[in-house]
């Protein structure tokens, strides 16, 4: 049985607007289609009648400059937004990120639009993305609207878009600042094992010893990525020293919500890891923002 009956290349964002408003559901939009093939071909996913193909629309595989901020296109392929340069010196947690997901194969083809649009709730690129305080950019009948990155998130593999109405443009991020900096990490299987057991991604800003302020996000830790905002409210203002760190320990686990999965590990063993994890992410952000020393008493894991 075919996955799908229609094939549509769309060449403009009113394109694809329109092709996802006149063809029978169900319709989706595909650009890597790393994940979203792989649902149709085992069956988790029922056949769809058309498949919208993204990638030959300018704006979703433009990555630029605009103005104070960073845009990647939806359909910007992850091998190429780890290896750009404004990547590199504005959002190293997102290279980070994009360089552990999948194999190199999977890199060259899949899409940071297509990694968010999963909704996963440890979706590398989405925990990354979050820290940096992206936007999303949603085009629709109604126009380009810019929506917190959080605020697309309904529960696993659901999102706030709407079906055959809304098109992932890309996102748009905050350019870095000196005294800034951003980390990810990630604890997962053998390599080439996909699901990460426990990944953080972190951005903070200093003033002297001190951490002005500070965004975490983690996963697998709830139905939806999470900010760890006791942990941040614990840290900020707050000087560099294993103390701080010792009480943003204890706060992460206000936000920590951990289910034991066969799949990834206990909620026991990822709960003993994020210390680890916390303090390694804080570290070597603040050492990104310019600092040669994290703290007297603090050690880099």
């Amino acid at each position: 049985m075919p996955i799908w009956k229609n094939y549509h290349l769309a060449i403009s964002i009113d394109d694809a607007l329109q092709a996802l408003e006149i063809s029978p559901a169900p319709c989706r939009l595909i650009a890597g289609g790393t994940d979203l093939l792989l649902d149709l071909q085992q069956g988790r996913q029922a056949p769809v009648d058309t498949l919208v193909d993204i990638t030959r629309i300018p704006e979703l595989t433009c990555l630029e400059m605009r103005g104070d901020t960073l845009f990647i296109g939806a359909a910007v392929p992850l091998k190429k937004i780890a290896d750009d340069p404004l990547v590199q010196r504005h959002a190293l947690a997102l290279v980070e990120a994009c360089n552990l997901i999948g194999g190199p194969q999977v890199r060259n083809t899949a899409t940071l639009g297509g990694n968010v649009a999963h909704a996963l709730p440890a979706g590398d690129g989405t925990i990354a993305l979050l820290a940096l305080d992206a936007q999303a950019d949603i085009a629709s009948r109604d126009g380009l609207r810019k929506v917190p990155l959080h605020a697309l998130f309904l529960g696993p593999g659901v999102t706030s878009l709407r079906s055959n109405q809304d098109l992932l443009v890309g996102f748009t991020l905050p350019l870095l600042k000196p005294s800034q900096g951003s980390a990810f990490t990630r604890i997962m299987r053998p390599q080439g094992v996909a699901l990460p057991i426990l990944n953080m991604a972190c951005w903070l800003e200093q003033d002297g010893n001190r951490i002005t302020d500070i965004r975490i996000s983690l996963g697998p830790a709830g139905t939806i990525p999470v900010r760890a905002e006791a942990a941040e409210k614990a840290l900020r203002g707050q000087p560099v020293t294993q103390e701080t760190m010792d009480c943003a320990n204890e706060a992460i686990r206000v936000d920590a919500k951990y289910r034991t999965s066969p799949q990834r590990a206990t909620a026991g063993y990822r709960t003993h890891l994020t210390p680890t994890l916390l303090q390694t992410a804080v570290a070597q952000a603040w050492k990104r923002a310019g600092w040669a020393v994290f703290g007297q008493d603090l050690e880099v894991v």
